[in-house]
């Protein structure tokens, strides 16, 4: 794990060194470096909150399809396929900015945890004798943290060091603070006392938790507002909005403080571009991009009329893999078991009354019925 969190902290501890250098605080520097995140993702956002809203329109479609092959699972899915293509539309399309939004918190975590790495820039075989001194070393997630703190109330024991990475460490140290509170600290629930530096960092996780809870509670609100119809999983997303803050508090509580407090940035900033994206995704201005993005689907299949989608061909792996084992719920080639052996009792019916007429014998339908 701590290697996945060197290889994605290298381009952030770029960025967040540089930030730093123009304000010369570390607070300032992740508010900063979080706009200027948001900002280079917002085509992805744009995307995702436009087929968000492509998706509404589909609903009376996808409502219809669900009613006409209730009983045919199968079937309701490569009909549901072939509309996608039809309009134009990735359903998988919001999955997008979570993998991203994780990969980005990857990044702050490496950061935040260390400092004297990436915004000082102090080089390894300096940093190993550092952390050897506060008892420590660099297989420790925390280790430059707990040298930071060591050195803050020793720093007689680091005096075989130069003297410019004592003090860049010492004046850095009275920076990464937020009210007073070092965004190194792990908030906790049980601090030795409630001194001010306590109390922020136990605020931290909760804010974190209410940010999130603000987004997560405006999304619904939007969706029921624009979907009234289609609210087939209301238990669900009822859940999920209440487990997600739930969830960042939790999580809040596991890190540096200065992670929850780039998260309550994360969701402040998510929530100010859902909103304003919401409001200028109108029904109108929708409908124009939506035939537009249908004229675009049609032109491109018409140019690769042969070409499946990753959803098609995973349905017709399902299908082979069903047929193959008779399985499927008692489907198979999208049609039910009950009507196979109707399929089969017909085609017997046929076998029989064509021998019937071929020795010249009588037939009767009935013959066959149990």
């Amino acid at each position: 794990m701590n290697a996945l969190y060197d290889i994605i902290g290298v381009p952030f501890g770029y960025l967040m060194r540089l930030i730093y250098s123009l304000c010369n605080n570390y607070a300032v520097a992740i508010i900063l470096f979080t706009v200027i995140t948001k900002i280079l993702l917002f085509p992805v956002n744009y995307k995702t909150q436009k087929g968000s809203a492509r998706m509404q329109l589909l609903q009376p479609k996808l409502e219809k399809l669900k009613k006409s092959y209730a009983n045919n699972q199968q079937k309701f899915q490569e009909e549901q396929q072939k509309l996608y293509q039809q309009e134009g539309v990735n359903p998988m399309g919001s999955c997008l900015p979570m993998f991203i939004q994780m990969f980005l918190l990857f990044g702050v975590i490496d950061v935040i945890y260390k400092p004297i790495t990436h915004i000082l820039d102090i080089s390894k075989n300096v940093i190993n004798e550092a952390c050897a001194i506060a008892g420590t070393d660099k297989s420790n997630l925390r280790c430059e943290l707990i040298t930071m703190e060591h050195l803050r109330d020793n720093s007689d024991k680091y005096v075989s060091l130069s003297e410019k990475f004592l003090s860049k460490v010492s004046e850095f140290t009275e920076k990464f603070t937020i009210f007073g509170a070092n965004l190194g600290k792990t908030p906790t629930l049980h601090p030795d006392s409630w001194t001010k530096e306590a109390i922020v960092l136990c605020s931290i996780p909760f804010l974190a938790g209410l940010s999130q809870l603000l987004v997560s509670v405006y999304s619904q609100i939007h969706q029921k507002k624009t979907n009234p119809v289609s609210q087939p999983g209301g238990g669900c997303m009822t859940f999920m909005m209440i487990f997600f803050p739930l969830l960042s508090i939790w999580f809040a509580f596991q890190v540096p403080a200065g992670v929850g407090f780039y998260w309550i940035w994360s969701s402040v900033f998510s929530f100010v571009i859902t909103f304003a994206l919401n409001c200028y995704f109108t029904p109108e201005r929708i409908k124009v991009i939506n035939e537009k993005e249908k004229e675009k689907a049609r032109i491109y299949a018409e140019k690769h009329p042969n070409k499946k989608t990753f959803m098609q061909k995973m349905l017709e792996q399902q299908a082979a893999l069903e047929q193959q084992n008779g399985s499927g719920s008692g489907k198979a080639n999208g049609v039910s078991r009950s009507e196979q052996n109707k399929q089969n009792r017909d085609k017997l019916k046929e076998a029989r009354k064509r021998m019937a007429e071929k020795y010249g014998d009588s037939y009767d339908d009935n013959d066959d019925e149990d």
